[in-house]
């Protein structure tokens, strides 16, 4: 899952398995030098990259909460956590609610120290990770930090939502920024197909993602397509929407990202709370709710048997168990040699999600 503290630097930021102690530049490391910045000048403008970012997810994930908590009624229950070796987080939970089974907005700001090891798999996709000598660095501290969440609604009608937003960089000596990049998306996964929210959905994507490059959304809806697959059902884990890794200088400079990054997280809201608006209220029988259960039940293999980032979460030492495993809905179940009756509402689903559709 992408929710919560721990998950959220997990998944987006495999090279966090190379953490260390941070690095000591002129007595003070990086996360010495940002903490000085906020408290002497704060978060403008012209500020680095690293605190615009960490600002403005801390600023979303507070609208996504209280968006949220007006659906359901629910107060989410809220915890901050620290890295000792700078930075920290923000997990956000809402459990057994009027409206959501469960839901959970995380925030992730890491700090650490990349090995030589990590620099050189990284390298393959950043290869201005290299100094100017052709040198591969003994070491280099980093920044990252991201917004993940997900919603599993009760009412079968209403479709489960993913989100994340991330953005990862490279300290040089002086603290200036040295290699950068944005990744993200989001996704929708229903139990019932609606074509109206599905239409929605992506078109609302489609026009963020236009707005900024009009390459954009068929490159992301394709990557989104062939990431969120349970290869051993031969079926997507939902009906798409984008996601998008290592956006940086080769794509674009680094404010057009941010502007698209800001741009994507800001039109969840609207697009998500119109949808489950619709939803949530509409009469649905027990079999409904047994086809909710079964279709979590491929939610939860995915994320336990294909996703990287539950996969390291939950390899590495030390990590935080209830925040990785925070993506799982609180009930789910696995009928053995279950299929749907040929021309019904679930079958037609299947075959979505085996055929993914071009909704724009």
């Amino acid at each position: 899952m992408t929710s919560c503290s721990a998950r959220t630097a997990n998944q987006c930021f495999p090279w966090l398995q190379a953490i260390d102690e941070p690095l000591k530049m002129d007595s003070l490391s990086l996360a010495e030098r940002d903490q000085q910045a906020k408290r002497e000048q704060g978060v403008t403008e012209t500020s680095p990259m690293r605190l615009r970012m960490e600002k403005f997810i801390k600023e979303q994930q507070r609208e996504i909460v209280k968006a949220l908590e007006k659906v359901d009624g629910t107060k989410f229950r809220v915890d901050e956590w620290q890295r000792k070796e700078g930075g920290g987080g923000i997990t956000c939970c809402l459990q057994d609610g009027k409206v959501f089974e469960k839901a959970g907005v995380g925030v992730s700001v890491v700090y650490g120290t990349l090995p030589k090891p990590a620099i050189m798999k990284m390298s393959a996709n950043h290869k201005n990770i290299i100094e100017e000598d052709g040198q591969i660095p003994e070491s280099l501290e980093f920044f990252a930090a991201g917004l993940s969440l997900i919603v599993h609604p009760k009412n079968p009608m209403a479709p489960t939502v993913h989100l994340n937003y991330r953005y990862f960089e490279t300290a040089k000596p002086d603290g200036t920024s040295g290699t950068w990049w944005f990744g993200g998306g989001s996704d929708l996964t229903p139990n019932y197909l609606f074509d109206e929210d599905a239409v929605q959905f992506h078109r609302d994507l489609k026009e963020v993602c236009d707005k900024h490059n009009k390459d954009y959304f068929p490159k992301f809806k394709k990557w989104c397509d062939e990431y969120f697959y349970n290869k051993h059902r031969g079926e997507s884990r939902g009906i798409g929407g984008i996601f998008f890794d290592d956006l940086d200088e080769t794509v674009s400079d680094k404010e057009n990202i941010f502007a698209f990054i800001q741009d994507s997280l800001k039109s969840f809201i609207p697009t998500y709370t119109s949808i489950v608006n619709r939803r949530k209220d509409m009469p649905f029988t027990p079999e409904e709710k047994d086809w909710q259960q079964v279709r979590r039940g491929r939610y939860v293999e995915f994320n336990l048997v294909h996703d990287r980032g539950t996969s390291f979460g939950l390899n590495t030492p030390g990590a935080r168990v209830e925040s990785i495993l925070m993506s799982m809905p609180l009930t789910a179940s696995w009928k053995y040699m279950h299929e749907p009756e040929p021309g019904s509402r679930e079958a037609r689903l299947v075959e979505v999600l085996q055929n993914p559709k071009e909704w724009v």
